[in-house]
């Protein structure tokens, strides 16, 4: 595995060295150190508007030192890749699902969960507690990172080319592209479906060529990748709110002087600030987009008969990871004190 890390960090530098860029986490020609953050999501994606307000209070405050850099796009590879070259150094950040990090570490498990949350509130309240997602973070320090901040990446949905999702019935017989994650594996096994993980950047091609019927994921990856050319039905059957994590590679961050890594830690809620404003006007536009130009049909099915076959998914993964335990419990109280809304699914 180690062999395989550097090879990946080798492989980029020798591609930045050949003119894109100059070699990761070195210093620029102005004597200043370069930062580079890697993600998978297009320019106007809220995500990359949230680093890029980052990039800018980032080196507006420390840019006799830094010079940030963001890359979309997958730029710098798949995010898995990424994260395994923020484990190397060879770039010092990336946002990457969470689903992918239960491979790193199994703490992450928790938040892969379908139907764990009742309510956006709720999601909202749990990912905002410290006592929460803080040791959860900070869990892969042997890893080689460090969870910053969490981003808002909505609610995830069935979306597919010529089948309507009603019911689980209905995603039988289908392959759906699902994340890197064994627990969104089993999910799609509970449901009836055929599983197939892929990285997000293969997920539009395999839909054109009919290797996938279909995927599941929110709004703005329907529109802002084009998978709604492909796929023209929408089933809102809630069956995740999976965030997305800025991760920093754990020497770096832990190499700061105590001024300058609370810069950091201040820009980190900028991302989380910036990302979530953008995100709710990102969504209504996409949808709008969604309906009237890729003439996409939005549907509405009972998300409890979703809810009751994924329901013992939660027993399983607490039984085989008993320290999720407390976690989980502390997430349910959330639960109970934010309750769903009953027009949550509009």
């Amino acid at each position: 595995m180690k062999k395989y890390l550097r090879s990946i960090a080798l492989c980029l530098a020798m591609v930045l060295m050949l003119g894109l860029t100059t070699s990761c986490g070195g210093g620029g020609t102005d004597g200043r150190t370069i930062i580079r953050i890697g993600h998978n999501q297009s320019e106007n994606h809220p995500t990359h508007k949230g680093l890029t307000a980052f990039q800018e209070f980032i080196n507006e405050k420390l840019g006799d030192r830094y010079d940030v850099q963001v890359y979309p796009s997958e730029l710098l590879g798949s995010q898995t890749d990424m994260v395994q070259l923020t484990q190397t150094g060879a770039i010092d950040f990336v946002v990457a699902s969470n689903a992918i990090l239960e491979t790193f570490n199994k703490t992450y498990e928790i938040f892969n969960l379908p139907y764990l949350f009742v309510s956006t509130e709720a999601y909202h309240h749990v990912m905002d507690d410290p006592d929460i997602v803080g040791p959860i973070f900070s869990a892969t320090k042997e890893s080689g990172f460090y969870g910053c901040t969490w981003i808002d990446a909505g609610t995830r949905n069935f979306y597919t080319k010529d089948t309507p999702i009603n019911s689980p019935d209905d995603l039988k017989g289908l392959k759906i592209r699902v994340q890197q994650s064994p627990t969104n594996v089993m999910m799609m096994d509970l449901l009836g479906g055929s599983a197939s993980p892929m990285g997000f950047g293969e997920v539009y091609t395999s839909l054109q060529a009919g290797i996938i019927d279909g995927a599941e994921n929110n709004e703005m990856a329907l529109v802002d990748n084009g998978h709604g050319e492909v796929c023209k039905f929408y089933s809102y059957d809630m069956h995740q709110m999976v965030p997305d994590i800025l991760l920093v590679n754990a020497e770096f961050l832990d190499n700061l002087p105590a001024d300058e890594r609370a810069i950091f830690e201040e820009g980190f809620k900028i991302v989380n600030q910036v990302e979530r404003e953008a995100w709710v006007d990102a969504v209504a536009e996409a949808k709008d987009y969604a309906e009237n130009v890729q003439k996409v049909e939005f549907l509405y099915p009972d998300p409890a008969a979703f809810q009751e076959k994924c329901l013992p998914l939660h027993q399983t993964v607490l039984d085989n990871n008993p320290a999720l335990q407390p976690v989980y419990d502390a997430i349910m109280e959330y639960n109970k004190e934010y309750p769903p809304q009953t027009d949550a699914a509009e």
